[in-house]
């Protein structure tokens, strides 16, 4: 028997196979297994960083918040600007 016979008759998925790693993806805050009760029961740590993950997200809107606002105040003066250097060229154009 050949070595081509024998390889004719091998499935091809078994030549074929390839290995993948693919990670884990993993929700924030997924660290390992729930606690007992469920979400509803809460300790006073469980609360404490709740909290502190909440006034985070907070901090966090409001500088946004704030920069969005110093961006829009800044556009409108150079709207303002844009819009007075428009008025003196078409009147200087007209004269």
């Amino acid at each position: 028997m050949s070595l081509r016979t024998i390889t004719r008759a091998l499935p091809s998925r078994l030549t074929m196979r390839t290995f993948s790693v693919a990670t884990r993806l993993s929700a924030g805050g997924d660290a390992g297994a729930p606690r007992s009760g469920g979400s509803a029961q809460g300790d006073a740590f469980t609360k404490r960083e709740q909290a502190s993950e909440n006034y985070e997200i907070q901090r966090r809107e409001k500088d946004k918040l704030q920069a969005l606002k110093a961006k829009h105040e800044k556009l409108k003066l150079e709207a303002e600007a844009a819009g007075k250097e428009l008025e003196k060229a078409e009147k200087e154009g007209k004269q």
